[in-house]
């Protein structure tokens, strides 16, 4: 090392320090000799590559400044931070108050208002009940309608401060007309806006009116709404909005509740970066899972070394570049009865999708969203926690999850390797940048020949190709039967969250053939989400009630606030349609 003027200063080598030194060459010597011995092909290549794992196993720096002596558990930059909340909504409470009227004295009270409650020529209020509201507020009702030319559509809403009354704050939401009114989707939203707007507004306590046709969706969206996520702010604002009370309802209204956990579950886990929710912590929200409902839950992990017993190469061959482990995760729920109905749901759960060697790159990649690539797991994980909460029986539902990132090293995944997934299959690699199904390969192998499922659905953020054909609101739906599209479109128009259908032609098979293995892992331009789904279709025995649902779209809404939460109701809704 240099002195203080540029001399070469030598360190005084004392017995003790000469002593550490032997020790360090003999350890440097064990390694190349390690290394030597398990580079069977003899290649300096392979001789290198072998000489850097060993140096990772005694501690060795193999290159400067960068220590390969441990493997991430979960990345340095993201420790300290959540990758969900427990308790998310801890604070707030939503009640059904069928005896306490809207002038009960609440800090803001919201009316769902539907297209007949007002006159379809002038607009003006035409409900009696909505008129005496109106009164009783000095008129503040009528006026902000007027000025925001509030015509009750679905989805629109005015709030302003009263004038007259003890509420402080009054605020209208409109539901549309008919049936519209009913919807689960229409309904959550009416709670969502309610109280988001009653949290903006400071207000401690929170009065809606007009839940009553649906109340569990109602506080649902309630909960959802004065549920903010501000885990990775600085400088967090308190919460003020402790109660919320659904007027004129006497309904159970817990359902609701369950449903808004798991959703908030799915939503944080979207949200947060890859530096957080990395494959090993989803691995421990499972677990946190299965704690929480021990009686009817279990979980297990399966590690890579296990994931190699079962021959998951597909699986294994997309995280082979990444320093984070790859983590298998299992969970079990067992309702109560005997000769239960199993089931599966799977989901993808790529942690970060950098595209691998066909790299994301340049304008509309969206390398920088890549950590909602692992929505499916997130809605997986959503609808396990909504379930334990609710316990359908008759049911044992397996929610499975194959997670790793999709990265760049030497190791990694190339284009034209050949993979072996668990069935025996083989399947070329012509693009890395789709990688999802290959994890789900293995994932739904499992769910048949491991678990035993009669039904699965596999869900997953699949293909931009969906997002061109629906568009960022719409979830694409593929099934070979009618009868296992219709269980997930019925789940789907229950929970509010909207689906189509869409054909998957055994005739396209042929784009996705390879002239040197089973198959291919993606096909021509055309039709792109088509194919995937035809991918996972080898995967699947053909007895078996199985849907994939593409989700790439509504995961995601810039407009709403980024993650949405979406696909963990439908699931769980499909899980408990197959109850006794």
């Amino acid at each position: 090392r240099k002195g203080p003027r540029g001399s070469r200063a030598r360190r005084r080598r004392t017995p003790a320090r000469a002593s550490s030194m032997r020790t360090a060459c003999a350890r440097v010597t064990t390694t190349i000799a390690r290394a030597c011995a398990r580079a069977a092909s003899g290649s300096a290549h392979a001789c290198a590559r072998e000489g850097a794992r060993e140096g990772a196993r005694v501690g060795l720096v193999v290159r400067r400044g960068v220590s390969a002596s441990t493997t991430r558990a979960m990345a340095v930059s993201g420790k300290g931070y959540a990758p969900v909340r427990e308790d998310a909504m801890g604070g707030v409470d939503v009640v059904a108050r069928g005896d306490v009227s809207a002038g009960a004295g609440f800090d803001m009270v919201v009316w769902g208002v539907r297209e007949e409650d007002l006159d379809a020529e002038s607009g003006a209020i035409a409900s009696e009940a909505l008129k005496a509201f109106d009164a009783s507020t000095g008129g503040v009702v009528s006026a902000m309608m007027a000025e925001s030319e509030f015509k009750a559509k679905a989805g629109s809403s005015a709030f302003s401060r009263a004038r007259g009354g003890s509420a402080t704050h009054v605020g209208v939401v409109g539901l549309g007309k008919g049936d519209d009114a009913a919807k689960t989707s229409t309904l959550t939203q009416l709670g969502s806006v309610a109280a988001a707007q009653a949290q903006k507004a400071k207000c401690k306590t929170l009065g809606i009116k007009g839940a009553d046709a649906n109340p569990n969706a109602c506080a649902a969206g309630a909960y959802l709404g004065a549920t903010e996520d501000q885990r990775f702010k600085s400088k967090p604002q308190a919460k003020t909005l402790v109660s919320v009370s659904l007027l004129d309802v006497t309904a159970d209204v817990s359902a609701g509740k369950a449903r808004a956990q798991g959703v908030q579950m799915t939503k944080e886990l979207v949200a947060a970066p890859p530096n957080v929710v990395t494959p090993s912590a989803m691995a421990e929200v499972a677990k946190m899972i299965a704690a929480q409902h021990s009686d009817c839950m279990t979980v297990e992990i399966l590690e890579k070394a296990d994931c190699e017993k079962l021959g998951m190469g597909s699986f294994l061959g997309v995280s082979e570049a990444s320093d984070e482990p790859p983590k298998f995760i299992h969970l079990t729920y067992k309702g109560k009865g005997s000769d239960l109905k199993k089931v599966a749901v799977v989901g993808k759960g790529l942690t970060f999708d950098s595209g691998g060697y066909n790299l994301k790159a340049g304008a509309g990649s969206m390398i920088e969203m890549m950590k909602f690539d692992m929505g499916g797991a997130g809605a997986t994980l959503g609808a396990a926690k909504i379930i334990g909460a609710t316990k359908p029986e008759g049911v044992e539902a397996h929610f499975i999850i194959a997670s790793c990132e999709n990265m760049i090293g030497s190791r990694g995944l190339r284009p034209g390797d050949i993979l072996t997934a668990s069935n025996g299959k083989t399947i070329e690699v012509n693009n890395t940048d789709a990688e999802g199904r290959l994890t789900l390969a293995d994932a739904l192998v499992f769910a048949d020949k491991n678990c035993g499922a009669t039904a699965i659905v596999d869900v997953a953020t699949l293909t931009g190709a969906i997002i061109v054909a629906l568009g960022d609101g719409i979830a694409g739906l593929f099934s070979p039967t009618d009868a296992g599209a219709k269980r997930m479109e019925d789940a789907a128009k229950d929970a509010g969250e909207e689906t189509w259908r869409m054909p998957m032609p055994d005739s396209m098979w042929s784009i996705m053939k390879s002239d040197i293995a089973d198959m291919k892992n993606t096909g021509s331009r055309g039709g792109g989400s088509i194919t995937a789904a035809l991918f996972l279709k080898q995967y699947v025995s053909e007895n078996i009630e199985w849907s994939h649902w593409d989700i790439a779209g509504p995961v995601w809404n810039d407009k709403l606030g980024g993650a949405t939460g979406f696909g963990a109701a439908t699931l769980a809704t499909w899980v408990a349609s197959f109850k006794k």
